[in-house]
């Protein structure tokens, strides 16, 4: 969950509510678009010396998410794969690792974690003209609502026990024990990324200062909770980044580990928890709704699950840890917010997401009181 160069468009694109819109923008696949096409005979190739089962005839569709690293469907009589690469063109260093997410597969599946299973990796340009890796197609649901409302009332729970139950397996595992003992820069997490935060805000003159971002900057590096603790975090830990069953409350595969990295647990489940404060028209979540109505748990109860799993009595410090992810993601918006008034914003919603600054300052100050009054 440290973010690497290049990684902050990652966390924008990630960062709009749901609607209808976004859901079919993201959901499904088409013919592959201008710009994005490849070399197939070049790839059948490839498939045919390093995937074994592999035979053709193959087609090539193009997802219609993976805006940061596109995604294919490869289509063959017998079997579906897919396909993540690198952009074309210049890259920013550190941006696009395909390389890092083909390296957690492929430690994760023998573990026993649910992903797709990898068939390989390729850091040969001259393939199709930049690297890529290949892995199963996993048929299944992907939910862009995260009160998941298309399923029964009384079988949401399930879902999110589901969810609950997949972090808590991720971060129980030991890195050095499945080969990523170096796939991060353990400790010193929190201090590291508030006093990175803390200086892009404070630099953007033009976005404007807003008092309780200041209130956090000033409270966040003075009251991280004391020890370390190094896991495998997966950055983005997020409904629409799994597949669930066809019918069934169960995970098959965690997808998108482009922010994965070994990191402080307890930030990367607050950032997923983070969803029942989270207003759903800033970014999905359910703030401001009542779980037990939605047949979902509530947030303590959803906390104290993790806890049990993870062999802890609870998380004295709570309110510390989601107000140091609303203040991170208050940070990514009021850059935002900044580009927006120099003009040199791309996203069609940037105007919206820098709106919507204030509304995060807000939450992670409300979050923050809350962990003041708790150590009064």
């Amino acid at each position: 969950m440290e973010p690497r160069q290049g990684d902050q468009a990652r966390l924008e694109a990630g960062a709009a509510g749901v609607s209808d819109e976004v859901t079919a923008a993201n959901t499904g696949t088409t013919p592959v678009r201008p710009g994005f096409a490849f070399d197939e005979a070049a790839l059948a190739r490839w498939m045919d010396a390093n995937v074994p089962g592999f035979a053709g005839p193959m087609s090539v569709e193009q997802f219609r998410g993976g805006q940061s690293n596109p995604t294919y469907l490869l289509t063959t009589p017998g079997k579906c794969y897919v396909l993540r690469r690198k952009p074309s063109g210049d890259l920013l260093p550190g941006a696009h690792a395909v390389e890092r997410e083909a390296r957690v597969l492929e430690c994760l599946g023998p573990a026993g974690f649910p992903v797709a299973h990898m068939y390989g990796l390729c850091t040969d340009d001259s393939v199709i003209g930049s690297w890529f890796y290949v892995m199963d197609r996993v048929d299944g649901r992907i939910f862009w609502d995260c009160s998941f409302a298309e399923v029964e009332a009384g079988e949401r729970a399930g879902y999110f026990d589901a969810m609950n139950a997949a972090m808590a397996q991720l971060h129980r595992l030991d890195p050095a024990a499945i080969g990523l003992e170096a796939y991060g820069k353990p400790g010193n997490y929190f201090a590291r990324q508030i006093a990175r935060w803390s200086k892009q805000y404070l630099a953007d003159e033009l976005a404007g200062r807003n008092p309780d971002m200041d209130a956090l900057v000033a409270w966040l590096p003075a009251n991280i909770p004391p020890g370390e603790e190094v896991a495998i975090v997966h950055g983005d830990f997020r409904c629409d980044n799994m597949i669930f069953h066809p019918t069934e409350p169960r995970i098959l595969a965690v997808l998108d580990w482009e922010l994965s990295t070994l990191g402080h647990p307890l930030a990367d489940f607050a950032y997923h928890a983070m969803l029942y404060r989270m207003p759903p028209d800033i970014v999905p979540g359910i703030g401001g709704k009542d779980p037990a109505a939605l047949g979902l748990p509530g947030e303590a109860e959803y906390v104290a699950a993790y806890c049990a799993r993870t062999g802890r009595t609870n998380i004295a410090d709570w309110d510390f840890y989601v107000a140091f992810n609303f203040f991170r993601l208050a940070g990514i918006f009021h850059g935002i917010k900044g580009r927006v008034l120099r003009g040199t914003a791309a996203n069609a919603q940037a105007s919206e997401r820098a709106a919507a600054f204030p509304r995060l300052a807000q939450l992670a100050r409300e979050a923050m009181d809350n962990a003041r009054a708790a150590a009064a």
